[in-house]
């Protein structure tokens, strides 16, 4: 069965050394200059394209076998297989949609070109016209009546000799990933669909989508450590954005109301699974709202991008099953890290007895760290992982806000979450700090830290401390991990998986 068996030859591939590709290469290009000396052309230009191969299989769905149409469509895409047998070839042709089958009959062609349909390779684009038509054995097809090169592929694609499972070879060269592995690119389409779900909940909710810089004078923002560049009209130092919240805050002093940005932003620390030093968030900001609106917010927003990708509310997630439905509890830190730790800790347990907890725990605390600090590095260490269901953990201490409110009743602690969903953060969000006082102090206190080591601490940001002493009105905001929210929806276990070029380390020069 010439379709059944073209399917099994794509799925059967065996392995070849690469001096077979580089063979294979040496006979594409003296194709390829055949092609030209013979006053043809190799890379061609425009095709005007009726069809695709989705909508073929919607329209004629109902087309029974050994039918034949008088439909005639325009198609364009790459060759993923080939069957020869003779007086008839068989192609699976590829587009943006899907595949779908070429059945070409020598009859149909002059002995020429007949000839330059043979001698077509996998990969290479071609654009034909022909009319539909259902295979005997129910292969809906298209027999074409001329088929032009539009661009010969010189490598030969990873399944005509080894595939592409490497995990580090399909990012690297994630052209070829997304050309061989149909569901790769589908991981990327639900990536578009659950950006443009955010941007529409974003709009419903009269947010303005705004664009701040990514280049910054002053390294804040967020605790990271930033990546260093040189202006050099100016003659100074600059970093890449770590986050763009204090620019969007100092937009609420200037009377915006509700603003958000979409964008990259930039850490010069680690790789690993869940982590790119270049990372998409969102970060939006609402005045007169605060910790519970960003609760709100978060909630809606994730379940509307869910919707768009998920027929339900349970995920299976890296093991876990994880429940998204419902409103989701706000837990304070101290009683989490109680629970796990087997005694009741709070912000007034002796700092002896949290230091003792922590040796215990395996964590070394330092001499300066209070006891915000000690409860924090329990928490990030032992509790965050053991959280399944969507939890926003609230309460944070003050020593690791440095740009969220104080709590009028407890001033070691902050209005502050951070939403956790299987042992990993998604969102953190603030009822944000506008007492430019007390965020001058912060700021001290951050400096300080970075003059005893702190890599990770904010620079003083003298011109946003300027901005409060204007006036900003009482505020919640939340920055979302858009990259690790599209891992969770679309099932995927590394950040490499949602990003179409991933960082890795530089390769040595190849054949």
């Amino acid at each position: 069965m010439a379709d059944e068996q073209l399917s099994q030859e794509a799925q059967d591939t065996a392995v070849v050394p690469e001096q077979a590709i580089l063979d294979e290469r040496s006979m594409r290009l003296a194709k390829r200059q055949a092609i030209i000396d013979a006053g043809g052309e190799a890379y061609g230009s425009s095709f005007e394209v009726s069809a695709h191969a989705a909508d073929l299989s919607e329209k004629y769905r109902e087309l029974d076998p050994g039918v034949a149409t008088e439909d005639v469509v325009r198609m364009a895409g790459r060759i993923m297989a080939i069957r020869d047998q003779g007086k008839v070839c068989f192609f699976v042709l590829r587009d943006a949609s899907g595949d779908i089958q070429l059945f070409c009959r020598t009859n149909s062609f002059e002995p020429e070109q007949w000839q330059f349909i043979k001698n077509l390779d996998m990969g290479d684009f071609i654009g034909i016209e022909g009319t539909v038509l259902r295979t005997r054995r129910g292969e809906l097809s298209v027999s074409p009546s001329s088929i032009i090169l539009l661009s010969k592929a010189i490598r030969p694609l990873p399944e005509k000799f080894h595939g592409l499972t490497d995990k580090e070879t399909r990012y690297r060269r994630r052209y070829v990933d997304l050309a061989v592995n149909p569901e790769v690119k589908d991981v990327f389409m639900k990536r578009f669909k659950i950006n443009a779900a955010i941007r529409r909940y974003m709009e419903n909710l009269e947010f303005i989508e705004v664009e701040t810089p990514m280049i910054h004078a002053v390294a804040s923002g967020a605790n990271a450590k930033p990546f260093i560049t040189h202006y050099n009209a100016l003659g100074v130092d600059c970093y890449l954005r770590i986050a763009p919240e204090l620019h969007l805050k100092r937009l609420l002093v200037g009377g915006f109301e509700r603003v958000y940005e979409m964008n990259r932003s930039f850490r010069n620390e680690g790789m690993d699974y869940k982590h790119n030093p270049e990372f998409t968030t969102l970060e939006a900001y609402q005045a007169y709202s605060d910790l519970q609106g960003m609760k709100e917010l978060c909630e809606g927003l994730i379940k509307a991008a869910n919707a768009v990708v998920n027929e339900s509310e349970l995920l299976e997630y890296e093991g876990k099953t994880i429940d998204i439905s419902g409103s989701w509890p706000m837990r304070p830190m101290c009683e989490l890290v109680s629970e796990v730790c087997g005694c009741e800790i709070t912000m007034d347990t002796p700092l002896e007895v949290l230091r003792d907890v922590c040796k215990k725990q395996g964590i070394e605390p330092q001499d300066d760290w209070g006891a915000g600090k000690l409860i924090f590095e329990l928490y990030d260490e032992k509790v965050e992982k053991t959280i399944v269901n969507p939890t926003f953990v609230i309460d944070y201490p003050v020593e690791v806000s440095p740009l969220a409110k104080k709590k009028s009743d407890d001033e070691r602690l902050t209005h502050r979450f951070e939403l956790v969903i299987g042992g990993a953060e998604y969102a953190n969000a603030f009822s944000e700090l506008n007492d430019p006082v007390d965020q001058e102090a912060r700021f001290k206190a951050q400096a300080e830290a970075k003059a005893h080591g702190d890599a990770e601490a904010m620079d003083y940001d003298y011109d946003y401390v300027r901005a409060l002493e204007y006036g900003m009105p009482p505020a919640g905001g939340i920055g979302i991990g858009i990259d690790r929210l599209v891992m969770l929806l679309c099932g995927q276990s590394s950040i490499r998986d949602v990003l179409l070029f991933p960082h890795m380390r530089p390769e040595a020069d190849e054949a």
